[in-house]
């Protein structure tokens, strides 16, 4: 495959709570006319970096791909205000703006959906997106028991995600495919490693009575709802409604595949974001 020269630019988007969200913006140096703005909203524990082959494949098709870690992930700080689904809807409008994506496809999976969720609900200007692309995610039903929230800030969880092959194997079983290679369940067990014990454990209870699904009736954005057919952490079920109830959203089932879209399946989340963008 013919490599293909990219612009990187590396910035700072401070939220008006104080919280600086770390960001790449890549566009490619040469080819078409642009194809249009991507932005990707990672998942709870993940970061930018679970992008990389979704952002490669954009890149080489010519988009601008905007990619930020979420508030307490990664290189972002946690800033001032409690944290809520709705805070970080805001967040990714800071972003937007912040970068001129406003007219972008916006692809969030699994907590990145529920902010992108957050933002078309709750923000006027989410009209103007181009679509929505929803990975392994849901409009409710996110109510985390507390053996799991206490789980994924436990000292033992932590431990376990720094032995790799406990890691891979700990996290492989629950939020991956069986026929998912070596490569992405490193990946996913080291993302997981290197966020705080703390953020992970409250942004999984974060979630507790969430529910978007009225205020998302009247968002005609087009959307993808893409989810993995032995996906164990967000029930399929909540992502059929979720589809149901966006009015221009078509569901998909991806195959052989769980929760970790991004990682597991790229090439299908690549193919939706092109659908939206040349409608």
């Amino acid at each position: 495959m013919t490599a293909v020269a990219e612009a990187t630019r590396e910035t700072t988007v401070r939220t008006d709570d104080g919280a600086e969200l770390a960001v790449t913006v890549l566009a490619p140096l040469a080819g078409p006319a642009p194809a249009g703005d991507a932005v990707l909203v990672h998942g709870w524990a993940h970061s930018r970096r679970a992008w990389g082959t979704v952002a490669d494949r954009l890149i080489r098709a010519g988009y601008r791909v905007v990619l930020y870690d979420q508030r307490g992930h990664g290189a972002s700080t946690l800033g001032r205000s409690p944290l809520s689904v709705e805070r970080l809807g805001a967040d990714l409008a800071a972003v937007l703006g912040e970068t001129a994506a406003r007219e972008a496809v916006v692809v969030g999976h699994s907590g990145g959906g529920f902010a992108a969720l957050s933002y078309a609900a709750h923000h006027p200007e989410a009209a103007r997106l181009r679509g929505l692309v929803l990975l392994g995610t849901a409009a409710h039903g996110q109510d985390t028991p507390d053996s799991e929230v206490k789980m994924m800030g436990s000292a033992f969880f932590t431990w376990a995600l720094s032995r790799p092959a406990l890691g891979r194997k700990l996290l492989g079983a629950n939020t991956m495919s069986p026929h998912a290679d070596r490569w992405a369940r490193e990946i996913n067990r080291q993302l997981f490693s290197a966020t705080v014990p703390r953020v992970r454990a409250d942004f999984f209870r974060c979630t507790r009575g969430w529910d978007v699904r009225e205020a998302l009736a009247p968002v005609r954005v087009p959307a993808v709802v893409l989810h993995g057919d032995q996906d164990k952490v967000i029930d399929i079920a909540l992502a059929r409604t979720l589809a149901d109830v966006l009015p221009a959203a078509r569901f998909e089932t991806v195959p052989d595949t769980g929760h970790m879209l991004p990682l597991e399946r790229p090439l299908p989340v690549v193919a939706a974001v092109a659908e939206l963008s040349s409608r």
